[in-house]
């Protein structure tokens, strides 16, 4: 993830926490004169994501911290940490809780009171929830280039707005299914198909939180720098003229900065004096083409 990266992932998070706690707020007053399952369930789903962006916005600061003898490749890793907690408490404090609340709420139903006000707050809550998403797309934009969105949201190595974006599309689905279940428990006055709303949304949220933990999981693991940087370095290596064969490249990707190892075949009449020099001259050329690349490590050798 490269600077403006890491200020398109700042962006987002500024843009989702305003959201989520003005919503979040609304919501709850809202569930406390209504008495909706399905308005609590989404109040409790945004003071939740409130939180999530504070450790992600941890997280990221913590990525940023320079490499020290204890962690030599730095600390970017805590951003992958930190979406991963985000995506537990996706699962628990919003999915699990959902589903328990509608649960409740089928066993000991209760009549609505003053439903109009909840229907009233979702549809602002939806609308401020599109602007968050927008503002989110809007971040992405800004680093995914022309890649299709589909093939970025797959591939990319930025774990903040792969949480953001999974976040404001399961708020935003959650807010229409709890309006419509709502609309239903007035038109036909049964509060049970409030509760069902309530269990439907913590059901997506489980759905969302289970996706956006499987993308983060293989970032923790450890993962390869994207496709076309990976291409850019073999550009880079191949076309230096004192290099006989590329045998291989090795990348991870350690938060914003990438690890590069490759193992080269150099002349056989140049001497270590002059390999060495040619190294560092190497090095140097894929960190000045490649500003995500942090640490440089070049192996000349025989054969692979």
């Amino acid at each position: 993830m490269s600077a403006s990266g890491h200020s398109s992932s700042l962006k987002a998070i500024f843009f989702a926490f305003g959201a989520n706690l003005a919503i979040a707020l609304m919501k709850t007053a809202a569930a406390m004169y209504t008495h909706s399952g399905s308005m609590l369930a989404e109040a409790i789903h945004s003071y939740a994501d409130t939180g999530n962006q504070v450790l992600l916005y941890f997280g990221l600061k913590q990525s940023q911290k320079q490499p020290d003898e204890k962690h030599p490749l730095g600390y970017g890793k805590n951003s992958y940490f930190w979406s991963f907690v985000v995506a537990v408490l996706l699962f628990t404090m919003g999915g699990l809780f959902s589903i328990y609340e509608g649960w409740h709420k089928l066993q000991h139903p209760e009549a609505l009171n003053q439903a109009w006000i909840g229907l009233l707050v979702l549809g602002v809550a939806i609308i401020i929830e599109i602007i968050s998403l927008l503002g989110c797309l809007s971040a992405i934009n800004e680093v995914r280039g022309e890649k299709a969105f589909n093939s970025w949201i797959k591939h990319t190595r930025n774990a903040e707005l792969v949480v953001v974006f999974g976040e404001d599309s399961a708020a935003i689905l959650g807010l229409i299914i709890a309006f419509v279940f709502v609309g239903i428990s007035v038109i036909t006055n049964n509060p049970i198909y409030d509760a069902i709303g309530s269990i439907c949304i913590g059901v997506v949220l489980i759905i969302v939180s289970i996706f956006v933990a499987w993308r983060i999981k293989a970032l923790i693991v450890g993962t390869s720098a994207e496709l076309e940087i990976r291409e850019k370095i073999n550009q880079v290596i191949q076309q230096d003229e004192n290099i006989e064969r590329l045998f291989n490249v090795i990348t991870i990707q350690f938060g914003s900065k990438i690890m590069l190892a490759a193992k080269i075949k150099l002349p056989d009449a140049m001497t270590i004096e002059e390999s060495i020099k040619k190294i560092n001259v190497l090095e140097k050329k894929l960190k000045e083409q490649l500003p995500d690349v942090g640490w440089c490590f070049i192996e000349p050798d025989k054969e692979d």
